[in-house]
């Protein structure tokens, strides 16, 4: 907690950045340090760098002064990496860690072995929001920062329902909610509300299903015609995987979309044994024990064989 306050005091210009596809808990962890830092240490120079994220994150406090293209010839004197389990995971932000003074990285991901000058790693946390609000003074968390760390809480549980949530996760929830943060406002808007288009996407998800693996596993896949055809991009398919995985007798979930072509973005969720983290981890990505991604490049029956010669080696 210290090391990580003092590199804020003495900073004058802070970098904050998160991994590629932002979700939840990317977002939150984020625009949560933001607020709490131009709350509490004025005259600082404060930036975000993201992809393009869900436009009903916009809500929070700051997410509408994220950068979403890189700024050429900008320095900072501190970085900090939230929810990001490697530095190849920040994209073409990357820039921005390599050239900063002084990096600090807080994560949750099992994966993550730690990097940085200042680094803290925390794979029992349900999300980085819950690592992050145990560093900061939460005499001084105010309502924003408040509401960015219970969305990135709601949204790496699954609004408190998946394996990760304890109850260290549910008090910080109760305690964030006791410092303004809106629970019904929060979980309806970002988990439950979706727009027209991604009520299409999830049904032509959940068409083009199947079962697997003696029916303990199941798969959809969605091509890029089908994207190009809804005019989707990457952030319309939130919510497909957790669809397809409180399919009943199922042990995996997998749900890949291509989203260059022959390029598959995988995510993974498995419910009670299956480690999809030690999967993604051999295709290169990362995660958690119950929830993990990765990319993959090649012909659509190919990879998805190569996916599910490692599932079944578990089940």
């Amino acid at each position: 907690m210290n090391q990580f306050l003092k590199a804020i005091e003495q900073a004058q210009t802070i970098v904050i950045l998160g991994h590629i596809r932002p979700d939840g808990d990317c977002v939150g962890s984020c625009t949560g340090m933001y607020n709490y830092i131009m709350d509490n240490y004025a005259g600082k120079q404060v930036d975000i760098y993201l992809g393009e994220f869900d436009s009903e994150f916009l809500f929070l406090n700051g997410a509408d002064q994220i950068h979403h293209e890189v700024q050429e010839g900008i320095t900072y004197d501190l970085c900090l990496a939230l929810d990001c389990a490697s530095t190849d995971r920040f994209g073409d932000f990357s820039v921005y860690y390599e050239t900063a003074k002084v990096k600090a990285a807080i994560d949750h991901h099992a994966s993550d072995e730690g990097y940085g000058d200042i680094f803290l790693v925390k794979p029992e946390a349900s999300a980085t929001c819950e690592v992050i609000y145990g560093l900061l003074d939460r005499d001084k968390i105010s309502k924003q920062c408040a509401e960015a760390l219970y969305l990135g809480i709601v949204h790496d549980t699954g609004v408190f329902k998946h394996g990760n949530t304890t109850k260290e996760t549910m008090c910080i929830a109760g305690d964030l909610i006791a410092l303004g943060a809106r629970p019904n406002e929060i979980i309806d808007r970002t988990f439950y509300s979706k727009s027209y288009v991604q009520n299409q996407i999830l049904g032509r998800a959940l068409l083009e299903s199947y079962m697997t693996l003696n029916d303990l596993c199941v798969v959809t896949c969605l091509r890029k015609d089908v994207f190009d055809f809804y005019h989707a991009s990457s952030v319309d398919v939130d919510g497909v995987i957790d669809q397809i995985r409180v399919t009943r007798g199922i042990e995996v979930a997998v749900f890949y979309y291509e989203y260059e072509p022959d390029t598959y973005k995988f995510s993974l969720r498995s419910n009670h044994y299956v480690d999809v983290s030690k999967i993604a981890i051999h295709f290169g990505g990362g995660g958690h024990v119950r929830a993990a991604g990765f990319s993959l490049t090649g012909e659509v029956h190919e990879v998805i064989a190569l996916v599910l010669e490692q599932i079944a080696l578990q089940l």
